[in-house]
């Protein structure tokens, strides 16, 4: 197998193939919509789609100075997880202060344009994010070794990347309800990467890889997963009659099934749980959360 160049391999640290994640700020654009649906028809211009681009464009640069980030703090624990241990960094091929250069460039560009193109309100939304990843991974606070606290801060990118697409189109502030609900779904998919970590890694590795795993047990997670379920289904109930959109109760059935269906992967399904947009490579998965889309379309119509 030929020598991977120095290029590749920083690319491979930012790692750009996550760029799916940050197109969750469409949620945030489509519950302007659910909130304010008389805007819905004069909204959908050229110059929305476009300011949509560059709000993922800029979020994705967050993002990945984020990963960056992450990257650099979680060397050393990296070289204990069985796949990780691989990764560039960990393995010395790569060089800390051109990361921390590229993470500059990165973070100052995405603010400075964010600065001039949208509102304040957008710009501290990106802002957030990138905070956000500091908090979490940056000695001393460090909140990813902190257990429950650790996928809490990890699933606000959530409600973050929420509120970047919110303000795209909004300069008011989102229903809790809403933000809330987004919150728990990420802490429910951010616990069930810890359930299978602490599943399928030794304790030695675990506890290595992740301070806060060796803190956790698997019941405890299986609760606090569970909790965040329950609380993600109410704050949704809360937000849907608050909205005045009862039909989307009708959904809540699907929406049952769609996380059960994730918590069973998560304690059967390591590499699925660990990176959760893995589930939508299984076409059944992939046609169910298909189905789930229209049905919460459906329900808007009739709403």
């Amino acid at each position: 197998m030929p020598e991977k160049s120095k290029g590749s391999l920083y690319l491979a640290s930012l790692r750009l193939d996550r760029w799916p994640r940050s197109t969750a700020i469409a949620v945030g654009s489509a519950a302007v919509f659910l909130v304010q649906p008389s805007r819905f028809p004069s909204a959908l211009t050229l110059d929305l789609g476009l300011r949509l681009l560059l709000a993922f464009m800029l979020t994705w640069m967050a993002s990945t100075a984020n990963y960056i980030v992450n990257e650099i703090t979680d060397a050393p624990f990296d070289a204990h997880h069985p796949q990780k241990k691989h990764r560039p960094l960990v393995a010395k091929e790569i060089s800390v202060p051109v990361l921390l250069g590229v993470w500059v460039i990165l973070a100052a560009a995405a603010l400075a344009i964010a600065r001039f193109t949208f509102a304040p309100a957008f710009l501290w939304s990106l802002a957030s994010l990138l905070a956000a990843g500091i908090l979490y991974n940056v000695p001393p606070l460090r909140l990813k070794d902190i257990p429950y606290l650790d996928s809490t801060l990890e699933s606000a990118n959530n409600p973050i990347r929420f509120l970047v697409g919110w303000y795209v189109l909004s300069a008011a502030l989102p229903p809790l309800s809403l933000l809330a609900a987004w919150w728990a779904f990420g802490n429910f998919l951010m616990i069930g990467k810890r359930v299978a970590e602490k599943k399928f890694l030794t304790c030695e590795e675990a506890s290595s890889y992740r301070l806060s795993l060796g803190r956790y047990s698997l019941g405890g997670l299986v609760a606090f997963m569970t909790a965040n379920g329950l609380l993600f289904m109410s704050m949704f109930i809360v937000f849907a009659l608050e909205a005045g959109l009862r039909t989307f109760l009708y959904a809540l059935p699907f929406i049952v099934f769609y996380l059960v269906i994730f918590m069973f992967k998560s304690i059967q399904d390591r590499d699925a749980a660990e990176e959760p947009e893995k589930q939508l490579r299984n076409p059944v998965f992939a046609l169910y959360t298909l189905f789930l889309l229209a049905v919460f379309a459906v329900a808007f119509l009739l709403r």
